[in-house]
């Protein structure tokens, strides 16, 4: 069970002051500091800063920072106020967009109190790892300098002068060595490092313990962005491409000694316009029909090497649709301006009869597409309810098809 205690759970776009207490949990200015450096490391996207206090964005997810994890949820305007519907509600679009596969984790675990994203990306990733090590991990060539008492592979010629003037029994050789000491192995080792710091005191502790004991001992590494674009996959590391890009999402979102003191920071965060957008097009490919081609961020040259992408384009027999996601809540208001002249050109460029702005809701209100002026195409509103029974509905990609259709 878990006994980390210290759990904000907050919805988007709401705030934190320092001093206050929240359902029994301070939040503390030494949490304030740490989260300011974060959001600049991050070109202050994530958060507003206030007068001691922060504001959230449109960014969901978790942060941990000493001893105090912050839980970031989505929620549609007008939706309850329970925290736990809409903690369902993000990990089951996390699911289904591909970012997190919940059936990877201990399910009933999902829904235990206190139970948060960190928890559930830590165990998926350990459960990956477990499996490997079952399965056999592989061995790779690398090359080895140092002194041996056989001569083998090729002598460092000023190396072994400096280091064998007294001792000349010995030969300072590069060489080739067969082991389970490379790149990938050291990357997943430096991953179940950070998860061992960040999960003392929980149920996944001693599950860490026993992956890393089963794990060979590597050499460190502190991999960085630059590490993961350059690893190269082949056959054979095939069954670690699950495992590398959780270990990639723990290691890169990773902050160490973030603050002045010796606080350490994991921050997981999703920005919500982008999972919005990912959601919607995975409900639209689910849709099986004769002749629908959906696709996501299809661009086309617009002026001076600058391209124009709608965030999805559908094509059905001889017609092509295109959808533009706003994770927003638009109210009685109209579009704005500038949102309807990207549909228009969108509408031009794609030669696309209709142009829809889709918006999520608690109430689905269909598209009424109205014509540009003296023009064929048009531009509708669709407010989109994607809950069913507090739960995700499975079939709005049909709907939203339907509309256009």
């Amino acid at each position: 069970m878990n006994n980390r205690k210290n759990i904000l759970q907050v919805f988007e776009h709401s705030k934190l002051q320092v001093g206050r207490e929240y359902k029994n949990v301070l939040f503390e200015e030494k949490h304030l500091n740490a989260l300011a450096k974060l959001n600049q490391l991050h070109n202050n996207e994530y958060f507003t800063l206030l007068h001691k206090g922060i504001k959230f964005s449109q960014y969901v997810g978790v942060i941990q920072i000493d001893g105090l994890t912050i839980e970031i949820l989505p929620k549609i305007d007008g939706g309850s106020n329970n925290e736990s519907h809409w903690q369902k509600v993000l990990i089951n679009m996390l699911r289904t967009t591909k970012r997190l596969k919940v059936n990877k984790v201990g399910q009933a675990k999902v829904s235990k109190q206190q139970i948060h994203l960190l928890d559930i990306y830590f165990e998926w990733f350990l459960n990956e790892t477990q499996l490997l090590i079952r399965q056999g991990l592989i061995r790779q060539y690398r090359t080895k300098k140092g002194n041996i008492k056989a001569l083998k592979g090729k002598l460092v010629f000023a190396a072994h002068l400096n280091h064998n003037l007294i001792h000349k029994e010995r030969f300072y050789t590069e060489h080739q060595v067969y082991d389970y000491d490379h790149q990938i192995h050291q990357i997943l080792s430096q991953a179940l490092d950070i998860i061992g710091q960040f999960s003392s005191g929980t149920y996944l502790y001693s599950k860490c313990k026993r992956v890393q004991a089963a794990f060979p001992d590597v050499s460190n590494t502190a991999a960085n962005l630059h590490t993961f674009d350059k690893l190269v996959s082949n056959r054979k590391t095939k069954p670690y491409a699950t495992a590398l890009e959780i270990a990639r999402l723990i290691i890169l979102n990773f902050a160490p000694n973030i603050s002045n003191g010796k606080e350490k920071m994991l921050a997981l965060l999703f920005d919500m316009n982008n999972l919005w957008e990912e959601y919607v097009l995975a409900k639209l490919k689910s849709v099986h029909i004769d002749g629908l081609s959906v696709k996501g961020q299809e661009s086309k040259p617009f002026w001076n090497r600058i391209k124009i992408r709608p965030d999805i384009v559908l094509r059905k027999d001889s017609k092509t649709y295109v959808i533009d996601t706003k994770w927003k809540n638009i109210g009685s208001n109209k579009p704005s301006t500038s949102d309807l002249r990207q549909m228009y050109v969108y509408n031009k460029y794609w030669e696309s009869s209709r142009a829809l702005l889709l918006y999520p809701s608690l109430i689905t209100e269909k598209p009424n597409f109205i014509s540009f002026k003296n023009e064929k195409q048009e531009c509708g509103i669709g407010k989109l309810n994607i809950l069913e029974d507090g739960n995700l509905k499975d079939d709005c990609g049909q709907e939203i098809i339907n509309w256009l259709n």
